[in-house]
């Protein structure tokens, strides 16, 4: 599964703009890795894990702003495409090195 994050935070003042700093260095702190701006990803092995990052994400969440997420499967995210660009290559996000106990 992978929980895809959306974002859109204001960055009008000072406090803005440390709101912003603050909540995406809790997204990199916790493995969210950036897919384009204000969209993140992250692998998550089931739902209990999704349900746990949620609540991690309304703790760690915003004063001001939208956060959406949407969660979708391995097999889905692997069916995206691309339009025009292409996939970053300088981001490693594969399951080679998971282990499951």
């Amino acid at each position: 599964m992978r929980i895809i994050l959306f974002f859109d935070l204001p960055s009008v003042t000072y406090n803005d703009q440390k709101e912003y700093s603050k909540f995406h260095k809790f997204l990199i702190k916790n493995g969210y890795i950036m897919m384009q701006e204000s969209v993140y990803a992250k692998l998550a092995l089931n739902n209990s894990v999704v349900l746990s990052e949620k609540e991690k994400l309304k703790k760690n969440k915003p004063a001001k702003g939208l956060v959406q997420i949407l969660v979708i499967t391995e097999k889905q995210f692997s069916r995206m495409e691309y339009i025009i660009g292409n996939k970053k290559t300088d981001v490693v996000d594969t399951e080679s090195r998971l282990i499951i106990l």
